[in-house]
């Protein structure tokens, strides 16, 4: 926990460097109560006061989730600001001030149901709050100031009902940011129906919105119908799936037709067939999916032959990260639209499975939990299985967050040309290479964990490699000669790897996209 802590730190201090404005002083202020508080959740867990059950065999993970959306915010304002982008930098500033609250909010509670309360973390997270407030009155607009508190609102909602009914899934680090992404994902959507212009705001930017709520809400639904009624009859399935079709065609089709004045169907069909580019990308992308489904009906049937017990090695499950790099490296270096599109109908189509699977929705749902249990490790402890969700997050969200308007050439100068393939070269190469040498070579342990000093090392090596190799052949990228800087971000987040017990797949790439936006 502590080398997590330092390296965090460190993040936070050369993001600091380079901003040096008040919202990098306040993101050092947060880091520091957020190391205190950290601890005090870490022993609420140990002893399971708690307010709810969070993922075990794991710490709580406060600090380095409390710092990703605040950095993100900052250096995000930083880059609009540079390209003269005002509505940006100050969008920027209203991400930073949201992720500065919610982790606030999760700090006091922590201090609040901690028995006897710890006067010098109050008085810490006391000063800490006092700045960020203080600093959030003399930058945020009345406007501001709202949505921000709004999604503070949204978020708690959403915590009291998903935490209650998902138990074990999350730590509180992982909560915070998936929650907390979710609440402004939904607080954006709201903002944006009640304000529809015309012509305005880019189609596939509402695409996503819509996507993201509109299957959490189908989650919602669901779960609460479902307490009433068995999930597993044929009836209810039939329900589901009429369900589905009732909410998807008559509350989320009409959703995003207002938004973005057109018919939803017709425009995704006209987008995806628009280049020759784009149908060769879609053939091969098919091709790929059929081969991840190869590998997972093949390990299923070497179980059957071998031994019920078997269970999916290492290496094994790093097949569909080879596979995922396969899928994003042609998107990002052809068409990056396209692969936004294709990755938001993946999500959707994975929560959708998710949600046949953990429902026993007849008639794949039992076969779905079948496949998919072989494939289960340490980190799937509660109820639903996360792992490939959070895979495809990870190498999206840098490609979704990547400020397209900031960027007028669609591309940022210096290291900044590599922020959409950060989840490329964090979770495809770096944790791939690092697990796959580690398991089979690895003899020097890191004090404290299970990873290798030979697996870091190798995973930092192959980092480097593909940025050459990206380099080469996408002529979009030049980094100015930002070399040590690369490196720099890069081994940082190679040892974060080795350190963390949070989910590395949705945690390494944002704190990659963070280096290289600084």
């Amino acid at each position: 926990v502590l080398v997590e802590s330092l390296l965090v730190f460190t993040v936070v201090l050369a993001v600091h460097a380079v901003v040096w404005d008040r919202f990098s002083w306040c993101a050092v202020a947060l880091a520091i109560q957020a190391f205190y508080v950290q601890f005090k959740w870490d022993r609420l867990l140990q002893l399971g006061g708690a307010v709810f059950q969070f993922r075990g065999a794991a710490n709580s993970g406060l600090l380095p989730a409390s710092m990703v959306i605040p950095l993100l915010g900052v250096v995000m304002k930083e880059r609009c600001r540079a390209a003269g982008i005002v509505y940006f930098e100050r969008f920027g500033v209203v991400v930073a001030s949201t992720g500065m609250l919610l982790a606030l909010f999760l700090s006091v509670l922590a201090v609040g149901i901690t028995k006897p309360v710890p006067t010098n973390t109050c008085i810490l997270t006391g000063i800490a709050g006092s700045v960020i407030i203080y600093t959030m009155k003399h930058s945020l607009t009345v406007s501001e100031v709202i949505e921000v508190l709004e999604v503070l609102l949204i978020f708690v909602y959403l915590s009291m009902i998903l935490l209650y009914l998902l138990p074990r899934c999350f730590t509180p680090g992982e909560a915070l940011l998936v929650l907390g992404g979710v609440s402004f994902v939904l607080n954006q959507l709201i903002k944006r129906s009640l304000n529809v212009v015309e012509g305005r705001g880019d189609p596939i930017d509402f695409f996503l919105l819509v996507a993201v709520v509109g299957v959490v809400l189908l989650g919602l639904f669901f779960t609460v119908l479902f307490i009433f009624m068995d999930s597993g009859t044929w009836i209810s399935s039939m329900f589901f799936h009429m369900m589905t079709a009732v909410l998807g065609l008559g509350v989320i089709m009409p959703w995003l037709y207002r938004l973005i004045q057109r018919n939803p169907l017709f425009w995704l069909l006209q987008f995806l067939c628009q280049t020759q580019t784009r149908l060769y990308l879609l053939g091969y992308w098919t091709f790929l999916a059929a081969s991840a489904c190869g590998v997972v009906f093949y390990q299923n049937a070497k179980r059957s032959s071998e031994s019920k017990k078997h269970q999916a090695s290492t290496i094994t499950r790093k097949y569909f990260h080879f596979i995922v790099v396969a899928t994003y490296v042609p998107g990002l270096i052809y068409d990056r639209q396209l692969l936004y599109v294709a990755a938001v109908l993946c999500l959707a189509v994975f929560i959708f499975l998710e949600y046949i699977r953990y429902f026993r929705i007849k008639p794949f749902g039992q076969t779905l939990r079948h496949l998919l249990s072989l494939f289960l490790d340490e980190r799937d402890s509660g109820p639903l299985i996360l792992t490939h969700i959070y895979l495809l997050l990870g190498m999206s969200l840098p490609v979704w967050l990547f400020p397209r308007s900031c960027a007028p050439k669609g591309t940022l100068p210096g290291a900044g040309a590599l922020v959409p393939y950060s989840g490329v070269l964090a979770v495809g190469v770096g944790d791939t290479i690092a697990s796959v040498f580690g398991s089979t070579m690895g003899e020097i342990k890191w004090p404290g964990t299970k990873k290798t000093f030979e697996g870091t090392m190798t995973a930092i090596f192959a980092q480097i490699i593909a940025v050459a190799l990206i380099l080469i052949f996408d002529s979009s990228v030049n980094l100015n000669s930002s070399y040590a800087w690369i490196l720099a971000s890069v081994s940082l987040v190679s040892l974060l790897e080795a350190y963390t017990t949070q989910i590395d797949n949705l945690l390494l790439p944002l704190y990659l996209q963070i280096m290289f936006m600084a």
